[in-house]
């Protein structure tokens, strides 16, 4: 088979691609990457600048993390094994764990990577594999391209591994509880004082995830009343896919009501995507998000920096980013890319409209959890619901109005044949109003000079079109994806 890695790792059906042979092939391949480069190749200078292990002359070390999907802790023992054959020393989670907590433990420890087991938000039949290189963010084009080639000239035979139990008693794996040391983290880039005093009561879904023993805990040591959902471990997950999408968080809306809580805060599978309910249940998209906490960092901690964004993501957050004299840099869709924007210190807080988001200072990498407790902090000081501070801003800056839709198409020809009409015949006018720029670098968006806008992304593994349009009013809104989908039936 071939391993293709996406926009976040590699992703496969239980049983059918994601299975322990291939798992080991795919380890083996990163365990040679990550080897060489620790100890030849670019990444070795920055690596041994900050002290990592191959500068000392011993292994290299990685991390290994886990979601709570069936088998997940297998998997991360295959992996384990796997590196540890191959001269690299891991420390394995000792339970499932956050994608940034993992993350995390990567620069802790000045390791020269991470593996992360889980397929995210995806639904249970899935698995997958995420690489985090020494910076502790998704992986670069370049990097996966090596693994992938590594791949392609890997002989049929399987890779060999060290039997677990001589690999921990000769000190090649280490179970480790990466709690500690996150939460040590999250301490410095919150106010815990400010959380503590506010007394806020704050309900937390965890959706079968790895937040389960992760937020609630954090929670819950800072003085503050939590009551969490779904928190049991549950490799179907309900039935459902685990991602913080409002009519999955019926039950947190629920239970805000009946308790009269302050806030809802969810995670996705492995926690690097946020769902947020204000008081009275009320769903905070995940556009809002962003631009709310980029002003609750300007405004209320002082901080100051630009904005990375994707392409698709609303303009909210640069309304508020420039009211605060900052520059925003709009990146292709991929947390990777912002990743890297955010690892240069310029950039304050980086994030995409799939509810992606983390901030200078902290992991280059998707962090669920802190971006709900940075609303809940807002909360705190402020003193009022997010809908009051969103509104304020609406009011000073105009209101954003988003809308995001997936569409599935016939078949690979017909997703040729629309991207093809649209790369040579894109529409010049738009709702009654001239099209003023075309950007094409991911897909394809049409700007109007109202600020309006038109996108439309194709996925690079189905046969599915995403559409994404912004307005400054609802009517406007309704009229842009109507002409999306006309864009679509071959209309316009």
């Amino acid at each position: 088979m071939t391993i293709r890695f996406g926009t976040s790792g590699w992703r496969a059906l239980f049983a059918d691609e994601f299975t322990f042979n291939n798992v080991r092939r795919l380890i083996h391949c990163v365990s040679g990457h990550a080897k060489e480069s620790a100890d030849f190749g670019f990444p070795s200078k920055e690596y041994r600048l900050q002290g990592g292990a191959a500068a000392q002359g011993v292994a290299p070390t990685v991390v290994v993390g886990y979601d709570p999907r069936f088998l997940g802790e297998q998997f991360a023992s295959e992996a384990a094994t796997v590196f540890a054959q191959d001269g690299v020393r891991v420390l394995l989670s000792k339970g499932d764990t956050p994608t940034p907590a993992a993350a995390w433990a990567i620069l802790e420890n000045k390791a020269v990577g991470g593996v992360m087991i889980t397929a995210s938000h995806n639904p249970a039949r899935h698995n997958g594999i995420k690489w985090s290189p020494f910076w502790a963010g998704p992986a670069t084009p370049a990097v996966t391209e090596d693994i992938e080639r590594r791949l392609g000239v890997l002989p049929p035979a399987l890779p060999r591994v060290m039997p677990y139990d001589r690999a921990v008693r000769d000190g090649w794996i280490a179970e480790t509880d990466f709690r500690p040391g996150y939460f040590k983290q999250l301490r410095t880039l919150l106010d815990p004082k400010a959380l503590k005093g506010s007394k806020l009561k704050i309900g937390v879904d965890a959706m079968n995830g790895s937040a389960r023993s992760y937020l609630r805990p954090f929670l819950e040591s800072l003085g503050l009343k939590a009551y969490g959902l779904r928190e049991e471990r549950d490799v179907l997950f309900g039935g459902q896919s685990p991602e913080p999408a409002p009519e999955k968080l019926e039950g947190l809306a629920a239970l805000m009501k009946k308790e009269r809580l302050d806030l809802g805060l969810a995670c996705d599978g492995d926690a690097d995507r946020f769902g947020v309910l204000d008081a009275g249940g009320v769903w905070i998209p995940a556009n809002e998000v962003l631009g709310l906490a980029f002003y609750h960092l300007a405004k209320n901690r002082g901080m100051a920096g630009a904005v990375a964004r994707s392409l698709m993501t609303s303009h909210f957050v640069d309304a508020v980013a420039k009211s605060y004299g900052q520059r925003v840099r709009e990146t292709p869709v991929g947390f990777k890319y912002i990743g890297e924007l955010l690892r240069g210190g310029d950039f304050l807080l980086g994030g995409e409209e799939s509810a992606g988001m983390s901030i200078r200072g902290h992991v280059p990498e998707k962090d669920g959890l802190l971006a709900g407790l940075l609303m809940a902090e807002l909360v705190a000081m402020e003193k009022r619901p997010l809908a009051k501070v969103r509104d304020e801003l609406f009011k000073k800056h105009g209101a954003f109005h988003c809308a995001r839709l997936n569409f599935e198409l016939e078949g690979t020809k017909l997703v040729r044949e629309i991207n093809e009409r649209l790369g040579t015949k894109p529409p010049t006018s738009l709702a009654g109003a001239s099209v003023w720029r075309i950007d094409d670098s991911d897909g394809y968006k049409f700007i109007l000079k109202d600020g309006r806008w038109l996108g439309l992304r194709f996925s690079g593994t189905e046969p599915v079109v995403r559409l994404y349009a912004e307005a400054r009013d609802a009517k406007g809104l309704a009229a842009m994806v109507e002409e999306g989908k006309r864009i679509l039936k071959g209309k316009i």
